[in-house]
């Protein structure tokens, strides 16, 4: 991973509160998990910055390298990686990511 992919990633981390790499855009997901992880988000009625990763390869490789975790969507909270979508499911259904995203200051509404 090249300085100047590190440096975007970073960037995008660090100045958004709430942010999804995934494979395509929240409006049409390309995978199931980019898909599932969209849904989780738009349940918690969270905010969020999407990034497409289908649309830049040096993203898609250079985001796998800066969490050291191999696959994608990837979310993280307050700059912090929280992981895919099976993590994210597994924190919804524990009531854990809600709570996670009050304390970055991500609002979530309460889950139902």
């Amino acid at each position: 991973m090249t300085d100047d992919t590190n440096a975007r990633i970073d960037a995008l981390v660090k100045s958004n509160p709430v942010v999804l790499f995934m494979k395509g855009s929240p409006l049409f997901p390309q995978c199931g998990f980019s898909s599932r992880a969209v849904a989780i988000l738009e349940r918690l009625g969270v905010q969020f910055e999407s990034v497409d990763v289908l649309q830049d390869q040096a993203i898609r490789q250079g985001i796998k390298g800066y969490s050291d975790w191999p696959t994608i969507p990837q979310l993280y909270v307050g700059g912090e990686f929280v992981g895919g979508s099976d993590i994210m499911m597994e924190m919804y259904e524990a009531g854990e990511l809600g709570e996670l995203f009050q304390k970055a200051g991500a609002a979530a509404a309460p889950q139902a």
